[in-house]
């Protein structure tokens, strides 16, 4: 500053002559510019942080290139043509950020013309200098070149690991400019402080965007959906966009009718408003099931036919809907095929999943009789790509529903993730998939008999709505928890599933003494066939 001021000093003794009115301090060129002699004294702040007393810390939430590096700005001068002086420089948010820290969105950053080339720079040099956009694509040029700038900012993106993936991988100067990763939790657990953090997010809405209070009802209503979001009655998610967009849409519901207050009733109001919005497959889903066109049994009961459960949606809506899962056996060498696979309509997940029920099959009865069976599984009018090994447990079902010809209520619908031991594990979407067979078995009227079977570990996940909550306490509709296969098989079919007794069978008239008894029997059926095709090889070998 100083050196600045004796540069001052001396340009004023040089032309003490406009001081003394001794010329004129503006003039007109032949051009037609005004030229006033005294607008180079004018002293041009682009960035004053006199009353900051903390580092500081800028969030740009349009980070274009004039926004974040500054520019040149450019005047016509009367004549088609355009001037620009150092007043005309004007800083970005970067240079407000300098000796801070700047937060920016990672998509903007990288779709933005210019900032990403721009901001690497600044970022590896440490110097920002402050030009015309155009200058970079060398559209056009400036006659002013400000000196650069030492600057030193921390640069904070905000992105998904998908971005993150890519620019690691596909941008060598990304991992030397960002060198720390920090991942943002999803959800947090369920406690009073972090209710309290929802209630302070509302308050902050109420206050910004002119909202309706809110009153406790309510406020525990949109933790109980935060709850459902996040997936587990112990957690709340921290997409606290989601939880923003609900209690706007609260507010709109109350006053909509002119409520001074949003209670429990708008949430839910604005809660079942947004599904609606957002469920036509859903609604056509349901309907063809309603007419026939899927075809999904709710009463009586049938070999080898059982019901799962699959999740559809996007992150915004999912929901459940049933699907008829069957199963068929016949003599054969214990493979088990996978008809989704064979039509490449198989992900890798249930490719395994399948691979695992194989297992099962030999590890409780192909030590002591060989598997003589070929069995096939089926999702019965899936057209599309399923994944996932979610609905293992329902297909071992079925086979032993087959293999024993004990025939399977239709009432039920099963879910779960299976090992070869028999243990069954949780799975996703517990929810919505108790929620789309409530539905459908809801459509045809509830009789008490109908009821879904879970995996035990997601008990804790349990956040259903209320209309099954009210059926569940009612006895018209059941939720079983289970930890194995035979617990399943045995509230599916009505008959035991049998233990394995110390001469190494299982006990009679049970799901896994009938199946037993079914591969003894296939066994000896194989015999002859096996007998006949050695003999017809051995008569081969002699004509040779």
């Amino acid at each position: 500053l100083k050196s600045y001021l004796d540069q001052v000093e001396i340009n004023i003794l040089d032309n003490l002559d406009l001081f003394k009115g001794q010329r004129p301090t503006r003039e007109e060129t032949a051009e037609g510019v005004v030229v006033d002699y005294l607008r180079e004294y004018e002293v041009n702040v682009i960035l004053d942080n006199t009353e900051l007393k903390e580092c500081p810390v800028v969030i740009e939430s349009t980070p274009t290139y004039t926004n974040l590096f500054g520019t040149i700005e450019k005047f016509g001068n009367g004549s088609g043509g355009w001037y620009s002086d150092f007043t005309s420089i004007k800083s970005g948010s970067l240079l407000r950020a300098n000796g801070g820290y700047i937060v920016l969105n990672a998509m903007d950053v990288f779709t933005e013309p210019g900032v990403w080339k721009t901001l690497k720079r600044v970022v590896l040099h440490g110097k920002l200098e402050i030009q015309e956009l155009g200058n970079q694509f060398q559209i056009s040029s400036s006659i002013l070149k400000p000196e650069p700038i030492v600057i030193d900012t921390k640069i904070i993106l905000i992105g998904n690991n998908e971005i993150y993936s890519i620019l690691s991988q596909g941008e060598p100067d990304f991992n030397k400019i960002f060198k720390i990763k920090a991942d943002f939790d999803y959800e947090m657990k369920r406690s009073d402080s972090a209710i309290i953090e929802y209630a302070r997010i509302i308050k902050k809405l109420v206050e910004e965007e002119k909202l309706l209070e809110f009153d406790k009802t309510a406020l525990s209503k949109i933790a109980e959906y935060g709850a459902r979001y996040a997936g587990e009655q112990n957690k709340l998610t921290t997409r606290f966009a989601y939880i923003a967009d609900l209690a706007r849409e609260a507010s709109f519901w109350a006053r909509d009718v002119n409520e001074k207050i949003v209670t429990a009733y708008h949430v839910i109001q604005a809660y079942e408003a947004m599904r609606e919005r957002q469920g036509l497959y859903e609604s056509k889903l349901s309907e063809m099931i309603k007419e026939g066109t899927i075809l999904i049994d709710t009463t009586g009961s049938r070999i080898g036919q059982i019901n799962g459960l699959a999740v559809y949606g996007t992150n915004k809506h999912s929901f459940g809907k049933p699907t008829r899962i069957t199963a068929s056996v016949a003599l054969g060498n214990g493979n088990i095929i996978n008809v989704e696979r064979e039509a490449g309509l198989s992900g890798n997940t249930h490719n395994k999943g399948v691979l695992i029920i194989a297992g099962y099959f030999r590890e409780n009865f192909g030590n002591k009789i060989p598997l003589s069976f070929t069995a096939s599984l089926v999702f019965e009018q899936g057209y599309g790509m399923i994944d996932g090994d979610s609905a293992s447990v329902t297909e071992i079902c079925a086979l032993l529903s087959c293999l024993a010809d004990v025939p399977i209520k239709q009432s039920f619908a099963i879910t779960g993730s299976v090992n070869q031991k028999g243990d069954i594990q949780p799975i996703g979407g517990v929810n919505e998939k108790i929620e789309g067979f409530f539905d459908v078995c809801k459509l045809r009227g509830l009789t008490g008999n109908e009821g879904v079977i879970i995996p035990h570990q997601n008990k804790k996940d349990l956040m259903l709505k209320e209309e099954v909550v009210k059926a569940v306490n009612e006895k018209k509709f059941h939720v079983y928890c289970v930890s194995k296969v035979d617990e399943a098989i045995e509230i599916l079919t009505g008959v035991k599933a049998g233990k394995l007794l110390k001469n190494g069978r299982y006990e009679t008239n049970t799901i896994f003494g009938l199946v037993e008894k079914k591969l003894l029997h296939m066994r000896k059926l194989m015999k002859p066939v096996s007998n006949n095709a050695q003999k017809k090889t051995t008569e081969r070998k002699h004509k040779k």
